[in-house]
């Protein structure tokens, strides 16, 4: 409880700060509404720098971690996730970092977490792979590095309405943390804690006002985060299926593949190229019909908060079988397949206008 108070209090101190003398660095910070097709937001001087606060909300928990379980972890951990959140970082301030420079500073950041917590995956549950992993000390650390860019990736890719990606991140971490208590790993359990303290800090601010954005830093840290705590947890536990982490985290991770493959393959242009037909833009346009068409700034602002609920529930649907099944590999690869189908299916259903009126919401007075 300490861990999560602590890095919840400099979390919101931090994020406080940041909003109430926004006037001094929103040049640097903003996050302009006009500059992209996934923009939904309602104020140009929104500051985007929310890693800053999730990184002291981090750093509060890494000094409690110290404090209570006497191990340097916590302090390699905080260290190994630097170069992903420093990209993120650069981005949000420059405003001229490619995806290409961010991805790879997740793989360096992967690549100092094999070296100095030797989180390396040598395990899926899949025979002629496993026997990869364990023979090549070479294939298995650029399986984790790439492994664990893209899972870190993948989070920005859904960071994209007010309280979505943080909510989804404190969902992930719960998964996590309940089964590190389970099995007794308290390195995991507390870094958990910490992240996500550092999260509900900053989601007070977040949802529904969004008076503050995580931003590339902040979307990179929860990333690398996730994907380095689910390597961990593999690695440290074998009683754990490789495939739990998996459909832990199958929603953000079947949305970046899916992004791919929508570009790359059926509109034949760069994976790069950003574009307003992600699952929680559809949902947006398409299901939150509520006061559609209206400038004012309020209704904007409260449209946009309508939409994260659906894919809180979406995200929730793999999180829920994933803790009854922690153990057992080949329900959860079953579970992760539903999951894909699923997605799948109601993309499908939203692209093609032929969603339930129930789940639609609209004001009273429309039809």
């Amino acid at each position: 409880m300490e861990i999560i108070l602590s890095s919840f209090l400099v979390s919101w101190i931090l994020s406080t700060g940041l909003i109430r003398y926004a006037r001094l660095h929103v040049h640097i910070s903003a996050d302009h509404v006009d500059a992209g097709p996934q923009k939904f937001h309602a104020s140009s001087e929104t500051p985007r720098i929310g890693g800053i606060p999730l990184l002291g909300g981090l750093l509060t928990g890494c000094i409690m971690i110290d404090w209570l379980d006497k191990t340097e972890e916590s302090w390699l951990l905080l260290l190994v996730t630097l170069p992903a959140w420093g990209m993120g970082m650069a981005e949000d301030f420059l405003k001229r970092i490619g995806p290409l420079p961010r991805l790879l500073g997740s793989f360096a950041a992967a690549l100092l977490g094999g070296w100095l917590l030797d989180a390396r995956l040598l395990h899926l549950g899949i025979p002629v792979i496993d026997d990869w992993l364990t023979q090549s000390m070479l294939f298995s650390t650029l399986f984790t590095m790439l492994a664990v860019g893209g899972l870190t990736h993948s989070i920005n890719i859904i960071d994209g309405f007010n309280g979505l990606a943080a909510m989804v991140v404190i969902m992930i971490l719960g998964a996590f943390a309940f089964i590190s208590n389970e099995i007794g790993d308290h390195f995991l359990l507390f870094s958990c804690l910490a992240m996500i303290g550092a999260t509900l800090g900053f989601l007070t601010w977040n949802y529904p006002m969004g008076l503050i954005f995580a931003g590339d830093g902040g979307a990179y840290l929860w990333g690398f985060m996730i994907a380095e705590i689910s390597v961990l947890l593999v690695t440290r536990n074998p009683e754990v299926s490789p495939w739990f982490p998996m459909l832990v985290v199958i929603y953000p991770v079947w949305e970046t593949l899916f992004t791919i493959y929508r570009r790359k393959v059926l509109r034949g242009t760069s994976s790069g190229i950003a574009d307003a037909i992600h699952l929680h833009s559809l949902i947006y346009r398409r299901l939150v019909r509520w006061m559609v068409g209206s400038k004012d700034a309020e209704h904007i602002t409260y449209r946009n908060s309508l939409t994260s609920p659906y894919l809180w529930v979406l995200a929730s649907l793999s999180v829920v079988p994933a803790l009854l099944f922690w153990n057992n590999t080949w329900m959860l690869i079953l579970c992760v397949m539903l999951f894909i189908v699923s997605y799948v299916g109601l993309y499908t259903m939203i692209v093609r206008f032929r969603a339930p009126t129930w789940i639609i919401i609209r004001n009273k007075n429309q039809s």
